[in-house]
């Protein structure tokens, strides 16, 4: 049996959300065809539409369907730029926290390379939580460049819960609009978009036990949005694409589910989460919890931690050849593995970084699953070490 503790990468869909998704995959129509199936086709499309909004909090005319959500947070990001800068071309300034999922930092690094953007890195403190003095000054200082802001509701790999309501507030005093990418939070901690006061957030399916290849950028009536795909014009004209009516009904069974049972499952999970921690602590005293270590400001699926003297990819392989399943939360780019840019924004060593090992929990987990990573762990880490001492300058042969 393998212990799958990778649900923050991906977990299994809900089984309502695979009823609904077989059911429609039998019915044909596209959604903008005016005939019977594709009139059908529609009215799936906008029940689901109406379903989504009503488990987040919103209006269904602000739910615009996308992809995922790496296409929604590039929609908020570069939209949002283009939009505000065609209005006012002093709005030059992107502010991101330096914590951002790759899909938030990479098009506004994009954004300053390309299109005349300035990127603001905001910085978090040793828990991976935003400094919101900082952004302060940043908005006191720049306020009247800044185009927008994005900082996400809680982080994907070390599990910090952002302070929102104050950057929210802050924002709003000068006129700039926030984004979050609320991928990891729907489902974990309440997440309402009308009462958060945001003008824009990501949500994405294969997160809340839906199917991949859907998503959706949630945006407030009246805020413009710069389209990035042109075509047909669907979605407001802000999203052209065909709509793919079974994906999207499945992605709105699976948020109405992950969100009327949140509670319980939040609960649930963050018990299996707690017995995780202490014992990996108990199991392997040195270990180091990352994130937030007041549950009540992490998301309660989450169990982060540095192994000193470990490669986190080593790690994770040797783990896996004992059948239980984690990430590193490290990005590899071109086949090299990094550091965290995460952990390295909190302040983390990179050589402690590199040693960084993400259990995530979720709807199918059990006492069984931390049990097992815990048999396996302290023998994993005792190879992960002997093997990087072996690989040290003046290692002896065969060591």
């Amino acid at each position: 049996m393998t212990a799958y503790l990778d649900h923050a990468a991906t977990t299994p869909m809900l089984p309502e959300a695979v009823r609904v998704l077989t059911e429609q995959l039998a019915r044909p129509g596209n959604p903008s065809s005016l005939h019977t199936a594709g009139r059908a086709a529609r009215r799936v499309v906008e029940e689901a539409r109406e379903q989504a909004a009503a488990a987040l909090g919103a209006r269904p005319s602000e739910v615009l369907w996308t992809s995922g959500g790496t296409e929604a947070d590039n929609l908020a990001v570069k939209g949002l730029f283009w939009a505000r800068r065609t209005h006012d071309p002093s709005r030059r300034r992107i502010l991101v926290s330096a914590v951002e999922h790759h899909a938030v930092l990479d098009p506004a690094f994009w954004m300053a390379e390309h299109a005349g953007a300035e990127l603001v890195l905001l910085p978090v403190d040793a828990d991976g939580v935003l400094v919101v003095d900082a952004l302060r000054e940043e908005l006191e200082r720049n306020g009247a460049q800044a185009a927008l802001l994005s900082v996400m509701w809680a982080n994907n790999e070390v599990g910090a819960l952002q302070p929102l309501d104050e950057v929210v507030a802050l924002a709003r005093r000068f006129g700039v609009p926030v984004h979050a990418d609320a991928v990891q939070a729907v489902g974990q901690v309440p997440v309402d978009f009308a009462a958060s006061g945001l003008d824009a957030m990501t949500v994405s399916g294969h997160k809340v036990g839906g199917p991949g290849g859907a998503g959706a950028l949630l945006a407030r009536r009246g805020l413009e949005l710069t389209p990035v795909l042109h075509g047909g014009g669907q979605e407001r004209g802000v999203r052209s694409g065909t709509l793919d009516a079974p994906l999207l009904a499945s992605f709105a069974a699976a948020l109405d589910e992950a969100v009327r049972r949140r509670p319980e499952h939040a609960a649930r999970v963050g018990a299996l989460r707690d017995d995780l921690v202490a014992g990996v602590q108990a199991a392997v005293p040195d270990a180091v919890l990352r994130g937030p270590a007041d549950t009540a400001r992490r998301l309660p699926a989450n169990a982060h931690f540095t192994f000193p003297g470990c490669e986190g990819d080593s790690l994770l392989y040797l783990l896996d050849s004992a059948g239980v399943e984690a990430s590193t939360g490290s990005a590899c780019q071109a086949g090299v593995p990094r550091p965290s840019h995460v952990l390295l924004a909190m302040g983390v060593d990179e050589d402690d970084a590199r040693g960084a090992l993400r259990f995530s929990l979720g709807h199918t987990s059990t006492a069984a699953d931390v049990d097992a990573a815990l048999a396996a762990l302290p023998g994993v880490v005792e190879r992960a070490r002997a093997a990087g001492l072996a690989g040290r300058p003046g290692a002896p042969v065969g060591a």
